[in-house]
């Protein structure tokens, strides 16, 4: 029996994901990341929801607001990006102030959860999963800060844990176990497209369901096909760029032991040029324009 082959999280999250009806896939994943049960209300308007061909190296932004209107970012992204780190925080400050109004109190503004799925080598870690947020501990005792508020006479203890962000950074190239638990069993979806018959985990189950190649259109496969296609050549661009880089470097350090030569050959080549030049005619204003030298350290060379 043929395993059923699944279309890849990237290409879905632009297409297929975006229907409300598929939204339970998505509360999935982020239901096993936040271990809470996570609905999503709607999907907010991203800068990068895109399907040009151009665009099919760019991140994927899923930007959703969930039941407690908490506002959620999933971004894919397969290519390395230099300022990534610096990026997600910017995206994060935009997606606070375009959700409060101007004029409002501060306590409207909402938490932000970002979730990053990379395909690219982001540092050095040993995990596949990294989790970060703000927190304030006291620096002689260690304990945290509870900010305290009134309302309606009765006073509320708050972290900031239920304020500040919360960065999620899935390195997906970084899985190479069995899965066995549900994140396990996404992380294996997202690298390897493999989904269980028996899965259990939550949005996998309806994964199996609406992310089948097979179910798909002709059309949507051939833009499915071209995507992978685009996927590759890419990867193949890199890795070659990455190659030839690392050559040029080796041969640029077995040159070094060279280096007092060629410098000697090219002050004799100049020194040629130079009397070859004057013994042509030209004056002394010309072989100075010619070699891009002062007049007066032409004279060395003579």
């Amino acid at each position: 029996m043929v395993a059923d082959k699944y279309v890849r999280f990237d290409w879905a999250a632009k297409r297929i994901l975006r229907d409300k009806a598929n939204f339970g896939v998505l509360e999935g994943l982020i239901t096993v990341l936040l271990n809470e049960e996570i609905h999503i209300d709607e999907l907010l308007e991203s800068e990068s929801n895109q399907n040009a061909e151009t665009d099919k190296f760019n991140r994927v932004d899923i930007k959703a607001k969930n039941s407690k209107g908490e506002i959620i970012i999933v971004e894919i992204q397969l290519t390395r990006e230099l300022y990534y780190l610096q990026r997600i925080l910017y995206g994060v400050a935009k997606s606070i102030t375009e959700h409060i109004n101007l004029g409002n109190k501060y306590d409207k503004v909402k938490k932000v959860y970002s979730i990053s799925i990379l395909y690219f080598d982001l540092g050095k870690g040993a995990d596949y999963l990294y989790h970060g947020q703000t927190i304030f501990k006291g620096v002689h005792t260690g304990d945290t800060l509870q900010i305290s508020t009134k309302e309606k006479d009765v006073i509320e203890m708050k972290t900031p844990d239920a304020i500040f962000p919360e960065y999620f950074l899935i390195r997906v190239n970084e899985f190479n176990k069995v899965a066995t638990t549900p994140l396990e069993e996404w992380i294996d979806y997202l690298r390897n497209g493999n989904i269980s018959d028996n899965t259990t985990a939550p949005g996998l189950q309806q994964a199996r369901q609406q992310l089948k190649y097979m179910q798909m259109s002709r059309t949507e496969q051939i833009d499915y096909e071209r995507h992978l296609d685009a996927i590759m050549t890419q990867n193949d661009v890199i890795s070659t760029a990455q190659k030839e880089g690392r050559a040029e470097g080796r041969a640029e350090g077995r040159a070094e032991g060279r280096a007092e030569g060629r410098e000697e050959g090219r002050e004799e080549m100049l020194r040629a040029t130079i009397m070859n030049a004057q013994k042509m005619g030209l004056s002394m204003e010309s072989i100075a324009q010619l070699t891009q030298m002062p007049i007066d350290e032409l004279k060395h060379y003579l």
